[in-house]
Protein backbone atom coordinates (compact mmCIF):
# COMPACT_ATOMS: atom_id res chain seq x y z
CA UNK A 1 0.00 0.00 0.00
CA UNK A 2 1.30 3.64 -0.55
CA UNK A 3 1.83 6.10 2.36
CA UNK A 4 -1.10 7.89 2.98
CA UNK A 5 -1.39 11.14 1.09
CA UNK A 6 -1.67 14.00 3.87
CA UNK A 7 -5.33 15.56 2.84
CA UNK A 8 -7.79 15.46 0.61
CA UNK A 9 -10.55 17.28 -0.83
CA UNK A 10 -13.64 14.71 -0.76
CA UNK A 11 -16.87 16.02 -2.47
CA UNK A 12 -20.23 14.70 -2.21
CA UNK A 13 -22.81 14.64 -5.02
CA UNK A 14 -26.06 12.24 -6.13
CA UNK A 15 -25.67 9.47 -8.52
CA UNK A 16 -28.21 10.53 -11.30
CA UNK A 17 -28.98 8.39 -14.59
CA UNK A 18 -29.41 9.76 -18.07
CA UNK A 19 -31.79 9.17 -20.51
CA UNK A 20 -30.46 5.66 -21.35
CA UNK A 21 -29.99 4.84 -17.31
CA UNK A 22 -25.71 4.98 -17.43
CA UNK A 23 -25.58 6.53 -14.11
CA UNK A 24 -23.69 9.89 -13.77
CA UNK A 25 -23.15 12.29 -10.51
CA UNK A 26 -24.55 15.63 -10.64
CA UNK A 27 -23.17 18.89 -9.31
CA UNK A 28 -21.30 18.70 -5.57
CA UNK A 29 -23.66 19.07 -2.81
CA UNK A 30 -20.96 19.38 -0.14
CA UNK A 31 -17.38 19.27 -0.01
CA UNK A 32 -15.02 19.12 2.52
CA UNK A 33 -11.07 19.13 3.08
CA UNK A 34 -10.17 15.95 5.45
CA UNK A 35 -6.60 15.50 6.88
CA UNK A 36 -4.62 11.98 7.37
CA UNK A 37 -5.73 10.82 11.35
CA UNK A 38 -2.92 8.56 11.32
CA UNK A 39 -5.29 5.69 11.81
CA UNK A 40 -6.23 2.89 9.77
CA UNK A 41 -10.14 2.50 9.67
CA UNK A 42 -12.32 -0.43 9.16
CA UNK A 43 -11.85 -1.07 5.49
CA UNK A 44 -8.04 -1.21 6.52
CA UNK A 45 -7.42 2.51 4.81
CA UNK A 46 -5.97 5.35 6.03
CA UNK A 47 -8.84 7.45 7.91
CA UNK A 48 -9.53 11.22 7.32
CA UNK A 49 -11.03 13.59 9.29
CA UNK A 50 -12.73 17.45 8.35
CA UNK A 51 -15.27 19.46 8.55
CA UNK A 52 -17.82 17.37 9.54
CA UNK A 53 -16.94 14.00 7.34
CA UNK A 54 -14.83 11.02 8.56
CA UNK A 55 -13.87 9.13 5.06
CA UNK A 56 -11.94 6.23 4.53
CA UNK A 57 -9.31 6.84 0.98
CA UNK A 58 -7.44 4.46 -0.87
CA UNK A 59 -4.28 6.09 -1.03
CA UNK A 60 -3.39 3.84 -4.44
CA UNK A 61 -6.72 4.84 -6.23
CA UNK A 62 -8.57 7.79 -4.54
CA UNK A 63 -11.43 5.68 -3.77
CA UNK A 64 -13.41 6.76 -0.97
CA UNK A 65 -14.17 3.15 0.63
CA UNK A 66 -16.06 4.33 3.51
CA UNK A 67 -17.77 7.90 4.53
CA UNK A 68 -20.08 9.34 7.20
CA UNK A 69 -21.07 13.03 7.60
CA UNK A 70 -21.95 14.83 10.54
CA UNK A 71 -21.99 11.19 12.34
CA UNK A 72 -24.45 9.59 9.64
CA UNK A 73 -23.97 7.30 6.95
CA UNK A 74 -23.93 9.03 3.44
CA UNK A 75 -27.47 9.79 2.01
CA UNK A 76 -29.09 7.37 -0.03
CA UNK A 77 -28.33 8.17 -3.64
CA UNK A 78 -25.19 10.33 -2.99
CA UNK A 79 -21.60 9.26 -4.11
CA UNK A 80 -18.73 10.49 -1.90
CA UNK A 81 -15.57 11.16 -4.32
CA UNK A 82 -11.71 12.55 -3.84
CA UNK A 83 -12.03 15.83 -6.07
CA UNK A 84 -9.12 16.03 -8.86
CA UNK A 85 -7.48 18.98 -7.39
CA UNK A 86 -7.98 17.59 -3.84
CA UNK A 87 -4.62 16.38 -3.09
Amino acid sequence: MSPAVPRYTVVLKPQLTDAEDHPRHGATLRSANVEATGELGVSGFPRYEGEGVQAEIDPETGAVEAVTVDGHALPYGWVAQVSDNGK
